[in-house]
């Protein structure tokens, strides 16, 4: 079935928000697409098209709602007519250099996942390292339900947690579930697994944000000084529906971020520094990119309080890179300030006030798409610059 329902009255510019959105507003959609402000959705859903209407007129609602509006303004654009135009995907996959599981779940083999780990260490050198007293850790895959829960992420992304649970410290429970999977022949996904029954309450997800982590390991500390410099490399994962064959939005993709935590003032000067290395990165790097103001894709019913706010107050902007194949652009990096929100939420103090926290995050694997979406995989079509600290990191790499 094919339902088509009208975007009329809503901002363009929240289009693509809600086409996002709705991926998630039946489990039974297979497709969706804008087309001449309609939003087409083809389903074969139980509820039929009026539900699938009734559940995207709520979302339309939600983005719509009040008079907020979003302040829009572009930071810094670069423009480069970039060489390449290609399908850079399907040219990765034709030489087997990724391997593409299902939609948003990849491997990567040479030479992307070199140019992974270049993009990683120049980060590390060319940014994190410029701030005084940096320092590094190294952060676990999976992030407690306690943790989750003070940064409200259950509240404000519940779409994308994917859950760690395990099966319960019972014999029989093991040995049953054992033995199903065995007369069925192997695991199946249609077997019935009676989760309530079998499975534990999860206390446990897999991570979806890099400085989470951070936040948790000052719980109730008192910093010295201004405050601290963090940096650090999580696989992050995010379940974002029929949006996983979107370019560049993987459902496990590794993050590196740099985190500001302290005195309002430190952080805030450190954020106006990353972003002046970030337009020198693009620049340097010669990619076709924007920084713009920017808002998170919150899943609740005050979306638009949030985001509006959040667009206002400039609390988030994004560095795109072009994608000349599908002529649209990507977030690769983001730069954040949270207030004390987490400051809060964890009891992390600068004296006797609450600290305040900010990050620059990179999308490792969308940079290295990004790139040679624009560039292409003949290293010879690459900016001089690029291909030098390229060659000069591959000489001394492991």
């Amino acid at each position: 079935m094919t339902c088509k329902i009208s975007l009329e009255g809503l901002a363009e510019s929240q289009h693509g928000q809600v086409k996002y959105a709705s991926a998630f507003a039946d489990e039974h959609i297979q497709d969706i697409s804008l087309v001449d402000g309609h939003i087409i959705i083809t389903h074969n859903s139980p509820n039929g098209n009026e539900g699938i209407t009734e559940r995207v007129q709520r979302l339309i609602e939600r983005f719509s709602h009040g008079d907020f509006g979003f302040k829009e303004n572009i930071l810094f654009e670069h423009k480069v007519d970039t060489p390449y135009e290609g399908d850079i995907i399907a040219e990765l996959v034709e030489r087997k250099a990724i391997k593409v599981l299902e939609p948003g779940l990849f491997i990567f083999r040479e030479p992307f996942s070199s140019l992974m780990r270049f993009f990683d260490y120049s980060f590390v050198t060319k940014i994190a390292k410029r701030f005084e007293g940096m320092q590094e850790e190294s952060y676990p895959a999976v992030i407690h339900s306690h943790t989750l829960n003070k940064t409200n992420h259950f509240t404000s992304f519940p779409e994308h947690i994917h859950f760690v649970t395990h099966l319960r410290e019972d014999l029989d429970v093991i040995e049953s579930f054992s033995q199903s999977i065995r007369e069925a022949g192997g695991w199946s996904q249609e077997q019935p697994l009676a989760l309530d029954n079998n499975m534990v309450k999860p206390n446990f997800m897999m991570n979806p944000s890099t400085c989470y982590h951070c936040y948790e390991g000052l719980e109730n500390e008192t910093l010295e000084g201004d405050g601290i410099v963090v940096t650090a490399i999580a696989k992050c994962h995010r379940f974002e529906s029929k949006n996983h064959t979107d370019f560049g939005r993987l459902l496990d993709f590794s993050m590196r971020e740099i985190i500001f935590v302290g005195k309002p003032d430190f952080v805030k000067e450190n954020r106006l520094k990353s972003i002046e290395y970030l337009k020198e990165l693009a620049v340097e790097w010669n990619v076709d990119s924007m920084m713009e103001i920017a808002n998170d894709p919150f899943f609740t019913n005050d979306f638009q309080v949030k985001a509006s706010f959040q667009r206002n107050q400039e609390m988030k902007y994004e560095l795109r890179l072009s994608i000349p194949h599908v002529k649209k652009s990507i977030a690769c990096s983001s730069v954040n300030f949270h207030s004390n929100t987490f400051g809060n939420a964890f009891n992390i103090k600068m004296g006797k006030r609450n600290a305040v926290t900010g990050c620059v995050g990179f999308g490792i694997e969308r940079w290295a798409f990004a790139f040679l979406a624009q560039y292409g995989l003949d290293e010879q079509q690459w900016p001089a610059t690029f291909r030098e600290q390229y060659h000069a990191w591959q000489e001394k790499a492991l």
